[in-house]
């Protein structure tokens, strides 16, 4: 009967699938149009619609729902009152399509602020209108969300189910927008909402639908005129929640919110807050499991996360992202030796090649006896890992098995062959006596090594003279650790630290000098072992010759190293059998305490609360700096966090040991962790304020020096510091300031004309810097802020500002476009997000008459997960990238760099860093006297009050190529003379020392 199914309502050359006029749907929804059609002679449905239907509150297509959007949006019903509109869809049309929620399961607002780079520019260069064109486009099928009470998953189980109610050229959102509502309401497409509990809670509901005036449960909860008087689910109770937490009572009663449900799915999930009285949602927010998944977006809160585990209808799924369960050793034993046996035919075929031409770069000594299948995969490994020139050396101790014919799988080996067991021992001595390359490495045949083992420990001897021996991780075939470097404790015994504990512990995890490492894989200098004689025989036939070497290592005055890039699985026992090796492990002890009494009297004694203590040579120890941050001061955070990572990795450089403590629990991912710190700084991920204090306790006497960043965070410690200073250096902690905050808390609050304090600058500033007494030094970022600490009545005050090194980008005036600004935005009102407010608010529409109009506004560093971004992105000029890796093809091509702070403190890093990869920039008065840069040859800057003035420095810099060329210069060298990071490194040395003394 309609050939034309969608008609357009919009003009645009694509029109969003929300503009058009469905007749199909239309009738389907609206039955009765077709007899008022017959009674007034209409045409068609569109002509109804335009002529009558809009005005009875139809809507046009299932993607918009007319009567919802009249009364969710006031301003909307104000309009069709004045006879504005025709409908809520005219006005939509027209003009709410850039702002409004077109319908009660789509949330345009929350859809931009979810993902920021949805600005207004992203959106128009790719032909959208708005957020809700681009989910029903392609939105959807790349797995964005428009909703909380909308998961495309849960609905595919849903699809799964009814395959006849889903067409997929419209897409999951759009056919269950059409489903009747037996289909709707047969599961769940959102974890916050359950429509067959919500309608056995609530028959009258099932009532109103069959009514035709909802069209499923989710529709009414969602748009019903008493939103409190019902609960979505079983695990969320409004009654309790209003109880529990009365602080939202007036936001409910002003109608912030909906319901307390509301409330709670936009902020009280993420705060942690009781939903229900049996249901404690912060512990299991605790959860590192929980919290990845929220993290990677498999759950959009840790309330999701829970209600998928409790309904039982997730099972499969929470199986798959649970954390991985415990591997019975004996079930991973049996796996890794049928691995090695796969192997054999492969290699009766195609033999390893271990020719070296010339000399070779390390000997490999293995010892092996029968368990044929374990050494051909131990040499598969070998091989593999590096292809530099080994020299294999195997001595085949008596074996019965087909070790005879290892020579057909292995070419261009030394083979010793004894016709009995000679011991592991001496078969090592033996081999020892062939090697020929400058580097041994004792290796088992019952390893598999992991990616690099032997170049990483190649490089770890080759860089540093003064190591005689590295070994590695070793991971056993359960993936529990065997060893992360082992302790030899006072009475002789021997402790693998970290044994049994998961091998990614960041403990486990950092580079340092230890007591000895298992021969399982030790790579040592051949002419010290010659010098020593290789293993003592005295320990024949094996155990313990491996910890007496290493001491005897020491005792020569070379460092062992524990190298946790060297990683080694290793099949425990698996090449003597556990039941013989206690029997000689035993024996073999009483030797060593006998032999090296000497050495073990200065060791520690056998406990594991020791083996913080003992986890490092104490010959070799260094110095100890415990350094404490409100979180890991990982780069991409951008702040003062840069600095805080400079600092300890110019500690590291200076020789100390560094442990990195924040007090604020967050979650870090792998590539954070160990990629932004030097590989010897310890990093605490499993403590935070709560556990502070049993960390001190535990580490008595352990640290040398306390550095606290921030003077918040000295606040929030200091009663523990107080109770716990017999178990801290007795110096007292440095306090780092990091920036002295009361002249920009007094001038934020005149800036934005806020409340004046009661109090004078002098007793803020008393206030602010109280609780450094305790301290004894002070660090501040500038004279001016060592000044105001002095002033407060702080002594002991030294400064400590930034390093960079210049590294211009090359690129010149000419190639390079658009606006710049790189930093970091925590919160929402921090001096960063007020700045760029201030910029894309007030500058920016200024440069729209001077600038043309594809001149876009970056906006790029890291972003807090709490921070809405929609502010800037509804801006045509503006583009925002988020965090990014390296930023020099961000600078390098950009023509101008801004810094419109408005309230800071300290010295604002982001000028530094713009200067130093070359970028010339417009900065307000406040940060040019705060780097104390020259007007016109440094940097170009402009009163923070006044737009016209810095959008006319905008508009200048960028069209003066002479200018730029002058500023980048200026401000190359200033960065040099201010920044120098070895006036850095030499002042933070005096400091140190000074607190050590």
């Amino acid at each position: 009967m309609f050939e034309n199914a969608e008609v357009p309502l919009s003009e645009e050359p694509r029109t969003p699938r929300w503009s058009r006029f469905d007749a199909q749907w239309y009738l389907l929804r609206y039955p009765e149009v077709r007899d008022w059609m017959r009674e007034e002679g209409q045409e068609g449905p569109y002509a109804f619609y335009q002529q009558t239907g809009q005005r009875y509150g139809h809507s046009p297509n299932r993607y918009f729902d007319e009567v919802w959007y009249r009364e969710a949006h006031k301003d909307v019903r104000q309009g069709l009152i004045r006879e504005e509109w025709a409908s809520g869809f005219e006005h939509y049309i027209a003009t709410g399509y850039k702002t409004h929620a077109p319908h009660w399961l789509f949330d345009e607002p929350a859809y931009r602020r979810r993902y920021p780079e949805l600005t207004q520019r992203f959106l128009t260069e790719n032909g959208f209108l708005n957020g809700y064109d681009h989910f029903l486009e392609i939105g959807e099928s790349h797995y964005y969300r428009g909703h909380h009470f909308f998961d495309d998953e849960l609905c595919r189980d849903l699809a799964l189910t009814f395959p006849d109610h889903f067409d997929s050229r419209i897409g999951l959102f759009g056919s269950w927008l059409g489903l009747p509502a037996h289909v709707a309401d047969a599961g769940r497409v959102s974890w916050y909402f359950d429509p067959v509990w919500y309608l056995t809670r609530y028959p009258g509901v099932r009532q109103e639908i069959a009514a035709g005036h909802y069209s499923s449960a989710l529709h009414h909860y969602l748009t019903n005129e008493t939103p409190r008087l019902f609960d979505p689910q079983e695990f969320f109770s409004e009654q309790f929640y209003a109880t529990a937490h009365p602080d939202i009572l007036p936001s409910l009663e002003h109608g912030f919110f909906r319901n307390g449900y509301d409330h709670f799915v936009r902020y009280g999930a993420q705060e942690g807050r009781i939903p229900q009285a049996d249901v404690d949602l912060a512990a299991h927010m605790s959860q590192t499991q929980v919290r990845n998944d929220v993290r990677n977006r498999l759950y959009d809160s840790a309330f999701a996360h829970l209600v998928a585990g409790r309904t039982g209808l997730e099972e499969g799924r929470m199986a798959a992202l649970a954390a991985v369960p415990a591997i019975p050793e004996e079930q991973s034993r049996i796996l890794f030796e049928r691995e090695a046996e796969a192997i054999l035919p492969s290699l009766v075929r195609h033999p390893l090649d271990f020719t070296v031409h010339g000399v070779p770069e390390v000997s490999v000594l293995m010892v092996v006896y029968d368990r044929i299948a374990l050494t051909a995969q131990a040499l598969a490994s070998l091989r593999a890992n590096y292809g530099g020139g080994i020299q294999l050396i195997l001595v085949d101790s008596g074996s019965h098995d087909q070790t005879r014919h290892i020579g057909r799988m292995v070419r261009g080996a030394t083979i010793l062959r004894y016709r009995h067991n000679i011991g592991y021992l001496q078969g090592c001595n033996l081999a020892l006596e062939k090697a020929e390359a400058p580097l041994a490495l004792y290796l088992n045949n019952d390893v598999r090594l992991y990616p690099d083992a032997i170049l990483h420990a190649l490089k770890r001897l080759h860089g540093e003279p003064g190591i005689g021996a590295v070994g590695g991780k070793l991971i056993r075939t359960n993936m529990r650790l065997q060893e992360a470097g082992s302790i030899i404790w006072r009475d002789g015994a021997t402790y693998g630290y970290l044994r049994e504990d998961d091998p990614n512990l960041t403990s486990a995890n950092f580079v340092r000098d230890v007591d000895y490492c298992s021969a399982a894989f030790l790579m040592v200098r051949t002419a010290l072992l010659r010098r020593l004689g290789g293993y003592d025989p005295r320990y024949m036939p094996a155990y313990f010759e491996d910890a007496d070497l290493c001491v005897r290592i020491l005792k020569a005055g070379m460092r062992i190293v524990y190298d946790p890039s060297v990683v080694i699985e290793h099949l425990e026992f698996g090449s003597s059998g556990a039941a013989g090796s206690h029997a000689l492990i035993r024996g073999n002890l009483k030797t060593f305490a006998r032999l090296q009494q000497d050495f073990l009297r200065h060791q520690q004694p056998a406990h594991i609360r020791n083996a913080v203590l003992g986890r490092e040579h104490r010959v070799s120890q260094r110095r100890k700096i415990l350094f404490i941050e409100d979180r890991l001061p990982l780069r991409r955070l951008g702040s003062g966090y840069v600095r805080s990572n400079d600092i300890i990795r110019e500690m590291t450089a200076l020789g100390y040991q560094v442990t990195v403590f924040p007090v604020l629990a967050r979650d870090q991912t792998s590539i954070d962790l160990f990629g932004d710190f030097p590989e010897t700084v310890e990093l605490i991920v499993d403590r935070n304020f709560s556990s502070f204090a049993d960390f001190i306790q535990e580490r008595v006497g352990y640290y040398d020096l306390v550095w606290i960043g921030r003077t918040h965070n000295l606040e929030r410690l200091l009663p523990l510091l107080n109770e716990s200073s017999r178990y801290l250096p007795a110096g007292g902690p440095v306090l780092d300031t990091e920036v002295i905050a009361t002249p920009r808390t007094l001038e934020r609050i005149r800036i934005l004309d806020l409340p004046a304090p009661e109090i004078s600058f002098d007793e803020m500033l008393q206030q602010e810097l109280d609780c450094a007494r305790f301290c004894q030094k002070v660090i501040t970022v500038t004279a001016h802020d060592a000044e105001l600490a002095r002033r407060a009545g702080r002594v002991s005050v030294s400064v400590l500002g930034h390093e960079l090194n210049p590294q211009p980008t090359p690129a010149p005036f000419e190639n390079r476009h658009n606006i710049l600004f790189f930093g970091a935005i925590h919160d929402e009102g921090a001096p960063n997000h007020d700045s760029l407010v201030w910029f894309v608010e007030s500058v920016l529409p200024l440069l729209d008459s001077v600038l043309p109009p594809e001149v876009h506004f970056t906006i790029a560093g890291f972003v807090g997960p709490n921070v809405d971004m929609t502010v800037f992105s509804t801006n045509s000029r503006v583009e925002i990238v988020g965090p990014v890796g390296d930023p020099r093809e961000l600078f390098d091509r950009h023509r101008v760099f801004v810094a419109p702070t408005r309230f800071a403190g300290g010295i604002p890093f982001k000028v530094h860093e713009a200067a130093s990869y070359g970028l010339p920039q417009v900065v307000t008065t406040l940060l040019q006297e705060q780097v104390g840069w020259a007007e016109g040859s440094e940097v170009l800057a402009a009163p923070a009050d006044d737009p016209q003035a810095f959008a006319a420095a905008v508009e200048r810099l960028y069209r003066d190529g002479e200018l730029w060329k002058t500023l980048r210069n200026g401000a190359l060298a200033a960065v040099e003379r201010d920044c120098s990071p070895a006036d850095f490194r030499q002042a933070l040395s005096g400091i140190v020392q000074s607190c050590m003394a």
